[in-house]
């Protein structure tokens, strides 16, 4: 059915904004290579559990403990 996004659809175009974001912080960074905190800070990865925000819409929530 065309217009319709499946789940799948929906990780996907997550995933490429991800890329995205990646590929404009390299770009506009001074280094060779992004540093880990910086790629955790540009995919807004948090370390603690008490700081986790929901997926981003039309992703699934991974499975809890």
């Amino acid at each position: 059915m065309a217009g319709v996004l499946t789940m799948q659809d929906r990780i996907a175009l997550v995933e490429i904004e991800l890329c995205g974001e990646l590929m404009i912080a390299a770009a506009a960074s001074l280094e060779e290579r992004l540093s880990q905190a910086r790629i955790d800070e540009v995919l807004m990865v948090r370390t603690a559990r008490s700081t986790r925000t929901a997926p981003p819409e039309g992703c699934p929530r991974p499975p809890g403990p």
